[in-house]
């Protein structure tokens, strides 16, 4: 009788854990509204593409909740997109010698590659992946966002891998983890929060280029996508005010929603995966995070796909070792005070020379391959003369992208520390920050013109504040991370030490956050030289203002469509941003990362 009893009870318990209690049901209706809106915004990309003709960009404004449900569905897409990107691209560049010498460089160029630059080339070949649909058009768009996003959170990811603390790699290896094991175990989880604020960094970089991605204008083609984006275009033509202000509305109103349902949900997950010893006085919470966790049926049923995700991570796989692995010279943060002198890695397999030489002849080949067509075909459209005279607009440019940058530095810095360091302030600042970062220099157009109008102003000084208004949050938020990752017992030693003031800033803190700065560094200055295209050169209604740059010289030829032009605008482009990351942010990264690694 009690052995059947006990079984009745066992089950009654079982079937007690599926049912579900009153937290269930609030976060039902939560989940089933997302997945009925992605179904909605799905079923629309099916649709023939003549309906962009037939349906014109209503500026009603009660259109815009439609709208703004297509232009996050394209951001989302594009962030998963982003982030199966940089685990891969991450990863091999930060582990593979070979192929960071070829990765690390094509990054620096893809990020100096306008988005204007990409849909030039790529709108007609998606058109032809879905010949007649609206999903080819939807495609280019996510496209032009992904490369809006992707490569911050790569630079954020590659950054995390080659400063894993030298002890956690040790002990790892002393548990004999494979190659497999250890990503997941340890390189992934330690670079959860530097990443996570990254990718709210792009999700919010995206809207900066909402409209190029939505209202696309190549020469005589114009493919305009029901968006927020293609809403703000519609309106900044018409000069219609009120219709801009519904668009900030809107916005604040997605901004905050992904917020409070994605990231603010991630960040409080991600707390887990801080470096310390001493537990820090304040973590960031959730609302969202702690409804899931009180369900009963929606955590059983996430049960089994967590379990599944645990057992993939720990699969025994012995991938082949990307060999050649630079070596690292660690340093804690709080060493500087002492002036420890750098150790070396242990030993790694010495890389074949003569295969370092093969590598370098076909990389060396390929590249002068591509340089010969690329050459060839801009001859036939531009003259020495013209060239000469890129190289000039793209040094007016450089030292725009210079003078804001350093003066972003001195700004956001010491902010981003101080929110970094109070998790409770940052978890109020995060949606502020998150705005102002998605707000569109198009936006300020208006302003920006009528004031210039108005009062006879230079537009190559006036127009310059635009070209760092969307990219400076790199600099911010990669800051916030940077502080959110300090180690709670390094603060405690500095305070046992007595150490304040700017000794504090020079020996404790800023070696601690600098690879994160310089990471923000490097994606905030490609993003200015990305923004100029759309800074350099703006309009409200039928009055246009132009200043000089490179950025300028390629959203004018992109709306004529002259290729040659297109090309060479980029081409010089790519060469200042990847020779001014060679000269200078690369020695800096390469400085952190062999003296201020958090060890």
């Amino acid at each position: 009788m009690d052995f059947g009893f006990n079984l009745t009870r066992t089950a009654n318990a079982s079937a007690l854990r599926l049912l579900p209690n009153r937290w269930d049901f609030v976060a039902f209706p939560l989940i089933i509204c997302v997945l009925a809106l992605t179904v909605v915004g799905f079923h629309e990309t099916l649709a023939p593409i003549s309906t962009l003709q037939t349906q014109a960009i209503s500026l009603d404004p009660a259109n815009l909740p439609e709208y703004a449900l297509r232009t996050t569905l394209r951001m989302l897409a594009a962030m998963v997109a982003s982030l199966v990107f940089t685990l891969i691209y991450g990863t091999l560049a930060a582990k593979s010698r070979r192929a960071s010498v070829v990765l690390v460089p094509i990054l620096d160029i893809l990020q100096s590659v306008p988005v204007l630059g990409y849909i030039s080339f790529t709108v007609t070949f998606f058109l032809a992946l879905f010949p007649g649909r609206v999903f080819g058009a939807e495609l280019a768009a996510i496209f032009a966002i992904f490369t809006s996003q992707a490569w911050n959170m790569t630079f954020s990811f590659y950054q995390s891998l080659r400063t894993v603390p030298r002890d956690l790699d040790e002990v790892s290896r002393g548990f004999h983890l494979t190659n497999w094991q250890r990503f997941w175990k340890l390189e992934v989880p330690f670079s959860m929060p530097g990443l996570i604020w990254n990718m709210m960094m792009s999700m919010s970089g995206g809207w900066f280029f909402v409209v190029a991605s939505e209202a696309i204008v190549v020469g005589n083609r114009t493919i305009v996508l029901p968006g927020i984006g293609a809403y703000l275009a519609t309106a900044i033509g018409e000069r219609n005010l009120g219709a801009i202000g519904w668009v900030i509305l809107a916005m604040t109103v997605v901004i905050l929603a992904y917020d409070q349902l994605m990231f603010r949900p991630l960040v409080a997950w991600a707390d887990k995966f801080r470096m310390e010893n001493t537990s820090s006085g304040n973590v960031p919470e959730s609302w969202l995070l702690d409804l899931i966790r009180r369900t009963r049926l929606i955590h059983q049923l996430l049960v089994p796909a967590g379990w599944m995700i645990g057992k993939m991570a720990r699969v025994p796989l012995k991938l082949p070792s990307l060999q050649g692995r630079l070596p690292k010279f660690p340093m804690g943060a709080l060493g500087a005070l002492g002036g420890s002198t750098p150790t070396a890695r242990s030993k790694s397999r010495n890389p074949s020379r003569a295969g370092d030489i093969a590598w370098a002849i076909i990389v060396l080949a390929l590249t002068v391959f591509l340089v010969w067509k690329v050459t060839v075909f801009v001859s036939t459209g531009v003259t020495w003369s013209e060239v000469w005279h890129v190289f000039w607009l793209g040094l007016i440019t450089l030292f725009r992208v210079m003078v804001l940058i350093a003066l972003a530095s001195v700004i956001w810095v010491p902010v981003g520390v101080l929110i970094g360091l109070r998790p409770t302030l940052a978890s109020k600042i995060q949606p502020l920050a998150q705005f102002l970062a998605a707000f569109p220099a198009n936006l300020l157009f208006p302003v920006f013109v009528v004031v210039i109008v108005k009062f006879n102003l230079n537009p190559d000084i006036w127009l310059s504040p635009l070209i760092v208004l969307g990219t400076q949050w790199y600099i911010l938020f990669n800051v916030i991370a940077g502080a959110t990752s300090y180690p709670n017992d390094y603060r405690e030693a500095a305070t046992n030490f007595q150490i304040k003031g700017w000794q504090w800033w020079r020996q404790a803190i800023l070696p601690g956050i600098f690879p994160y700065y310089v990471t923000g560094a490097i994606t905030a200055s490609g993003g200015a030289w990305n923004a100029s295209i759309v800074a350099e050169a703006v309009s409200w209604g039928n009055t246009k203002i132009v200043a000089h740059g490179l950025g300028a010289y390629i959203a004018e030829n992109t709306a004529n469509g002259d290729y040659p032009k297109i090309i060479l605008g980029i081409a010089v482009m790519s060469l200042f941003v990847t020779l001014f990351n060679r000269l200078l942010w690369r020695p800096l990264f390469a400085y952190s990362e062999a003296r201020l690694r958090l060890d």
